[in-house]
């Protein structure tokens, strides 16, 4: 028997479209996943039918084109197709991006220190601030990440569109107690980040973000050939500080940006 999970859509609890008694629309959070209804994506039948109950319109979408290798309970490899999740990119502004991180635009030369600055914290190591290029970074991602010892901030050289899947941080204390804890390879305690929690985010013009310790993020991501971003971090994130969660392995998901 595979060990496979049924891979389900739960549309948020928070309205972005209204569901009346002749139509009912489901509701889904700006940037969250979303049922995909074009050719080449079709629904599944879940074989769990609690989630159903609970989410009467949850979907499961899959793409023909993807396949992931799994493993049986008797060991032996198999080949099944991940879902594709589908995300609405929203723009990142300071308020609707403020459970990630901050959005850093443009200030008058001469104003002092205050809320609409990077609060930043590279007190665990050297600094390290440099140009980063980047090249064939498709609208499409299924491993994300996050750095527990600083908050990174990220810029486009120029002001060019790019993109940005994120997941709320979820690093817990090791006393804590829990079936979903796992210990990074970098130490420290997480819960990994749920499929219906990622959203996806467009940065456009002169700004950057900054990101909060913790918070999961998948990118920068966009349509040129390449892009220089600029990149403050510490001098070793990428070699001590650097957990990643893979969404194939561990969901069975792909997501892809539709915008």
């Amino acid at each position: 028997m595979l060990k496979l999970k049924p891979l389900l859509y739960f549309p948020s609890a928070r309205p972005h479209t209204v569901a009346t008694e002749a139509s009912t629309v489901p509701l889904r959070l700006a940037g969250s996943p979303v049922a995909d209804k074009s050719s080449g994506f079709f629904p599944l039948n879940s074989r769990k039918e609690f989630p159903r109950k609970l989410f009467p319109n949850c979907r499961r979408l899959i793409h023909p084109s993807l396949s992931v290798s799994m493993e049986s309970a008797s060991g032996a490899k198999t080949t099944s197709s991940p879902s594709v999740l589908k995300l609405k990119p929203i723009e990142a502004t300071p308020e609707s991006f403020k459970e990630f991180g901050q959005v850093i635009e443009a200030s008058p030369d001469g104003e002092e220190f205050g809320p609409r600055d990077a609060h930043l914290d590279l007190s665990r190591g050297i600094p390290r601030f440099y140009i980063m290029q980047l090249k064939d970074r498709s609208l499409r991602f299924s491993k994300i990440t996050h750095h527990a010892n600083v908050t990174q901030c990220l810029g486009s050289i120029g002001g060019n569109v790019w993109y940005l899947g994120v997941a709320k941080p979820s690093i817990v204390d090791p006393a804590d107690t829990g079936a979903d804890i796992v210990q990074s390879h970098c130490g420290h305690f997480y819960v990994p980040p749920a499929v219906d929690e990622v959203q996806a985010f467009r940065i456009s013009g002169p700004k950057f973000i900054k990101l909060n310790h913790g918070t999961w993020h998948a990118g920068p991501l966009f349509t040129d050939d390449k892009m220089d971003f600029y990149n403050l971090e510490l001098n070793n994130t990428n070699v001590v500080d650097h957990t990643t969660h893979d969404f194939i392995k561990k969901n069975g998901v792909v997501f892809l940006l539709d915008d």
